[in-house]
């Protein structure tokens, strides 16, 4: 497993934009590589959801409530995730978890949006919009 650290979140106006970022160490390059690395979100009172996922051969798969406004990226030589969120909403108020899996492919569509196949989870970061 790798350690991973979010940043980026806070307040955010309705329909500006914000780029969250997830750092992950405790491996090599070639490690985090191996992993496919997703984005979820929690609000108060709800359930964690699945936001994006990409891998390392550029394969991308976005939740319907994100798709158009938000991009997933990845560079492996830094060990770094993105999340840009573009014209944010007042539902996109959450806590942003940034997470690895060893086992989930492109194809799999309900694994990957499945909290419980991914092994390595960030502490989260906060991320507020206002009206």
């Amino acid at each position: 497993q790798v350690q991973l650290v979010e940043s980026g979140g806070g307040l955010v106006q309705a329909g500006a934009s914000l780029r969250l970022s997830c750092a992950a160490s405790g491996g090599t390059y070639g490690t985090f590589s191996s992993y496919a690395m997703g984005w979820f979100r929690q609000a108060p009172g709800k359930e964690r959801e699945f936001v994006a996922a990409i891998w390392s051969d550029g394969s991308i798969y976005y939740a319907v409530s994100g798709k158009g406004r938000f991009t997933i990226s990845r560079d492996n030589a830094n060990n770094m995730v993105y999340l840009e969120m573009d014209s944010v909403k007042l539902e996109d108020t959450a806590v942003y978890y940034c997470a690895g899996s060893l086992t989930v492919r492109p194809s799999w569509v309900v694994a990957t949006s499945t909290p419980d196949s991914y092994d390595s989870w960030g502490q989260g970061t906060q991320v507020t919009v206002s009206s």
